[in-house]
């Protein structure tokens, strides 16, 4: 878990953080809250995550919940890899 949330922290200063520069928010920080990331903005956090980790996003997983964070990121996409890899492996034993 601990890589997927520098990954993310990482995509957020590359492409975010402009006039703060210098990327000092904690991992549990509202992006909304900070203004550090809007509502646009998610958007493209969204493809970053369903082009990096390879899982798709139901509209319906468009919310705060998942996205409003680093931390909340890194659980989501490790709950998505963790259905992912069960539906694999149901796969493979013929389910």
């Amino acid at each position: 878990m601990q890589q997927l949330e520098q990954e993310v922290r990482q995509f957020i200063i590359d492409n975010f953080v402009f006039e703060n520069g210098n990327g000092s928010f904690s991992n549990e920080d509202s992006f909304l809250e900070t203004g550090l990331v809007d509502s646009m903005s998610i958007m493209t956090l969204v493809e970053f995550v369903k082009e990096k980790y390879a899982i798709s996003i139901e509209d319906e997983e468009l919310v705060p919940d998942h996205w409003d964070s680093v931390s909340r990121i890194a659980s989501f996409v490790q709950s998505r890899r963790g259905l992912v890899e069960a539906s694999q492996q149901n796969v493979a034993d013929g389910a």
